[in-house]
C-alpha cells in the first residue's frame, strides 16, 4: 500500500495512524466475508480502503448520511459500486444481528462523551458482527499528562471529548473471543507543521519500544467476535 493511497484513507497524522494496517492486514486478507461497515465515515477513507484494496462491499455511514461528502471519492478510484452509504448511530446500529464481517472505525469514540455512550458502542458492534467477524479500530488515548494539559489548552472540542485509556479499550472489548491491541505515537501529534510532524511520527517509531503502552496517543487492534 503506497504513501498516497495510504493518505487518502487516514487523512491526517498518516504515518502514526498507519501502523493500525500492523494489525488489521493480518485480519482483512483472511477470507472472512465480504460485508463491512465502516463507523464515523464522514470522509470515506476507510470504506475506500476496504472496497479498493480488499474487494470488499461496504456501508459507509455516519450520524447523518455522508454520500454527498464522499461519493466523489469513491466513484474517482472506481469503487462506487462496492459501497452504498446511511446514517448510522454506533450506540443504535439500525442493522439486524449478525449483519457484518468487519465494523471498521477510526477517532470516533472520543465524539460519545461519555464511558458508557463508548462501552454501549462496542456492545452495537459486537451485536451486528456475524459469529467470527472483526471490528477494526484506531482511537485517541487519553495519554500522558502533557497531551491532556495541552488538549485542554489547544483542542478546541477537549471540553467534551472523552478519550479513553488504554484499560477502558480493554474492557469495552472483554465480550470478544479474542483480542489483538498495540499502542503507538507520542510527540508528532504537538506537530502543526507537516514536515516537523512527519519527523516526529518517526522518531515515535521508535520510542514505541520504549515508552509504556498507556502512554501513547493511539491505540489500534482488532478483536473477534
Amino acid at each position: 500500500m503506497n504513501k498516497r493511497n495510504k493518505k487518502l484513507y487516514f487523512e491526517w497524522d498518516t504515518i502514526s495512524w498507519s501502523r493500525a494496517l500492523l494489525i488489521w492486514h493480518k485480519y482483512l486478507k483472511l477470507n472472512r466475508g465480504n460485508y463491512a461497515l465502516e463507523i464515523g465515515g464522514r470522509r470515506g477513507g476507510l470504506s475506500l480502503m476496504l472496497a479498493k484494496e480488499y474487494g470488499m462491499k461496504v456501508v459507509c455511514s455516519d450520524l447523518k448520511n455522508p454520500k454527498e461528502t464522499v461519493k466523489l471519492l469513491h466513484q474517482k478510484h472506481e469503487t462506487n459500486h462496492k459501497i452504498q452509504y446511511d446514517a448510522v448511530d454506533c450506540m443504535r446500529i439500525g442493522y439486524k444481528d449478525n449483519t457484518f464481517d468487519i465494523v471498521i472505525f477510526k477517532s470516533v469514540l472520543g465524539a460519545l462523551g461519555t464511558y458508557e455512550k463508548q462501552s454501549l458502542a462496542f456492545q452495537e458492534i459486537l451485536r451486528v458482527l456475524k459469529p467470527g467477524g472483526v471490528v477494526l479500530f484506531a482511537e485517541n488515548l487519553e495519554c500522558s499528562f502533557f497531551h491532556i494539559y495541552l488538549r485542554r489548552i489547544f483542542v478546541s472540542w477537549s471540553s467534551y471529548w472523552r478519550y479513553p485509556k488504554l484499560n477502558d479499550i480493554n474492557l469495552f472489548l472483554k465480550n470478544f473471543n479474542f483480542v489483538e491491541i498495540n499502542t503507538t505515537g507520542f510527540f508528532a501529534t504537538f506537530a502543526r507543521a507537516k514536515f516537523i510532524r512527519t519527523l516526529l511520527s518517526y522518531f515515535d517509531v521508535v520510542n514505541d519500544k520504549i515508552l509504556p503502552k498507556k502512554n501513547k496517543y493511539i491505540v489500534y487492534g482488532a478483536a473477534i467476535k
